[in-house]
């Protein structure tokens, strides 16, 4: 990416219409109603050949105390301070008010490159705000409309002079990266094709929970800096939010969600695309670490999100947050034990992991937790192990005879990781009971060191190969033309 571009402004300017526009897609929510967006989203935007990276920000307020508006205000201004160039858009339809001239006089001092758009300028209900806005004083103002696309050329022109001098600073700054292969690394075929984080693919790990577990104070803490907005009221997270680090060493993508409540409490439009998207960044993720809440976990949201997780084939890791908090550790960690194996026995053997992410304990050991996780997650098995272990378990536990059918187990092979997916040919595949899927699945858990993670076990007919059964459909051509005639 050349440079970044932040989109600054008032609530309800349209900073977030215009922030999927430019990537692309519905990545940023967007509603009638002003303050939606909170925290900052980076996105890489695309303009006709320009390519650079767009920073979706809270809406300014005129407030510099600790509430949630004056944290808001803080963090769009470390925004500015980030990007190499700030989009001032101001609502062309109200035109210039008295909170666009303060936040224009800041951004004056900051010393940034400013460019003005005048957004919902279409038609003539904007031509009052285009002609206010020179009154600001930052240049010759861009008429746009994000909603209907109008204006973009214009954007790209004003945009195309930064391209040249900000791409040499780029390639100036760009690492140089050597990887040596060897012959007999190249050629080699492992059993255990683990699959390494690199900074193309990251490590993708998403933070879901109820609110106020705590999961936008423990990536911050993850980070180093608090790059998320975090406060003691609850559901301050809106947008399922995505930010780049190096957590020891490991390139990872960390998704930041909104709390989930129960669904019949969700009753706002807003709280609702809220969570869909959190939803949707747990199908991006590998890993999903499920935070709880030291003092009231395991409810039954709890085990809900984390059933949701499993479902959808991804790594879990449970992690109990605010264990600064708790006094009696030791009874506390065989009570949460005993909980998690009888609650959650879909999860049985998936790590649990005890950290506070408001000082900073225990990520080391999350940190190894989400690895080990990743690891088994990708893990692949030979066919030959397969069957070796499959006439075994069913020489010690033959499988069930419905009707005096015997159901026969003939192999079994891996047909897929991300999770590990297995198919075993056998006879009557319809007729086998659940007890002896669990029977099989739990046997390859304990057996290939697979705790935790989801394992997808298919049972398929071998089918009857005899040419002979059929002679109508297997004969050669000529001898179907006789038998059709014949009857």
């Amino acid at each position: 990416m050349s440079f970044t571009l932040a989109i600054v402004g008032r609530p309800n300017v349209g900073k977030s219409t215009l922030f999927n526009r430019l990537v692309g897609r519905k990545l940023a929510l967007v509603d009638d109603q002003p303050g939606v967006t909170r925290d900052l989203r980076e996105g890489d935007a695309k303009l006709f050949d320009l390519r650079f990276t767009v920073i979706d920000t809270a809406g300014l307020e005129e407030v510099t105390d600790d509430s949630l508006q004056g944290r808001m205000r803080r963090l769009t201004e470390r925004a500015v301070d980030m990007a190499d160039i700030s989009l001032f858009l101001i609502d062309g339809r109200v035109g210039v008010t008295p909170s666009d001239e303060t936040f224009a006089e800041i951004l004056r001092k900051k010393g940034k490159t400013v460019i003005v758009g005048v957004n919902k300028a279409e038609g003539k209900a904007g031509d009052g705000g285009a002609i206010e806005a020179w009154s600001l004083g930052l240049g010759e103002p861009i008429r746009l409309s994000a909603e209907h696309g109008e204006g973009i050329d214009d954007l790209y022109r004003a945009l195309l002079p930064f391209e040249e001098q900000f791409a040499a600073r780029a390639v100036e700054d760009a690492p140089i990266v050597e990887v040596e292969i060897s012959e007999e690394e190249a050629e080699s075929e492992e059993e255990d094709l683990s699959w390494t984080p690199s900074d193309k693919h990251p490590l993708q790990i998403a933070v879901i929970g109820r609110p106020n577990a705590g999961k936008s104070t423990l990536i911050n803490k993850i980070l180093g800096f608090d790059r998320l907005l975090t406060g003691p009221e609850a559901g301050i997270t809106r947008d399922a939010i995505s930010v780049r680090t190096d957590w020891n060493g490991v390139p990872t993508r960390i998704f930041d969600t909104a709390g989930m409540r129960k669904k019949g409490k969700v009753v706002e439009k807003l709280e609702k695309l809220s969570v869909a998207d959190g939803l949707r960044a747990v199908r991006f993720a590998e890993v999903v670490v499920v935070l709880l809440d030291v003092e009231i976990p395991f409810e039954t949201q709890d085990l809900r999100i984390c059933d949701f997780a499993e479902t959808e084939g991804r790594a879990v890791v449970v992690a109990i947050n605010k264990w600064d908090l708790e006094e009696e550790k030791q009874e506390k960690l065989a009570e949460l034990k005993e909980m998690f194996e009888r609650l959650l026995p879909q999860l049985r053997g998936a790590p649990l992991v005890t950290i506070s992410g408001k000082t900073g304990r225990g990520l080391d050991r999350l940190h190894e937790a989400i690895l080990k996780a990743h690891a088994v997650w990708n893990r692949r098995i030979s066919t030959a192990r397969l069957n070796t272990w499959l006439g075994a378990m069913t020489e010690a536990h033959p499988p069930p005879a419905p009707g005096g059918k015997r159901i026969r187990l003939r192999y079994m092979t891996q047909v897929k990781t991300r999770p590990p997916g297995f198919v075993v040919m056998c006879s009557h595949p319809e007729d086998m009971p659940d007890s002896y899927r669990r029977y099989l699945v739990n046997g390859l858990r304990d057996h290939f060191d697979m705790p935790g993670t989801p394992i997808r076990l298919t049972l398929r007919s071998q089918g009857d190969k005899n040419p002979f059964k059929n002679p109508k459909w297997h004969a050669p051509s000529r001898l179907r033309k006789h038998i059709d005639k014949k009857g």
